[in-house]
């Protein structure tokens, strides 16, 4: 008797997962489906929570008044850098506050824009995801007319 395989976590490039097996006949966003999704946004949010943290601590600690007008330029330029990098990664964390709100109404996984299955493997790749490949890509074509 082979011995089972315990599941490969991948990456999706923002953090590392194990891949949702679904079960023969499994419903689409199932309560497990769910489980799955609001574990990988949990572990999502906690981290960008953290790097958080860590640019509050970086900034108090290397806050300094350099007598040097170019130290001071290239801090000041740093520090406006990481505060714009924070404020993104503010609206992902409220992005995933949504999503997750999402899943606890039993709507989440479904297009916002059709209403057809979003599909598991997109959004393993973004969990944020709030449309189909199809709407998404339909988006982007007005976008790209648009400008």
């Amino acid at each position: 008797m082979a011995a089972k395989r315990k599941p490969e976590q991948v990456s999706n490039g923002l953090f590392r997962f194990t891949p949702y097996t679904q079960g023969k006949g499994e419903e689409y966003m199932s309560e497990e489906q769910e489980n799955h999704f609001r574990a990988i946004l949990g572990a999502w949010k906690k981290s960008l929570m953290e790097e958080v943290d860590r640019t509050v601590h970086h900034m108090q600690d290397e806050a300094a008044n350099f007598p040097d007008p170019n130290d001071r330029a290239t801090q000041e330029s740093e520090f406006s850098l990481e505060l714009r990098t924070r404020d993104r990664e503010r609206k992902l964390i409220k992005k995933i506050d949504e999503t997750l709100a999402l899943i606890d109404s039993h709507e989440y996984g479904f297009c916002e824009a059709c209403g057809v299955e979003i599909g598991i493997r997109r959004l393993e790749a973004r969990p944020t995801a709030t449309l189909c490949i199809d709407c998404k890509t339909l988006d982007e074509i007005r976008e790209k007319q648009m400008s």
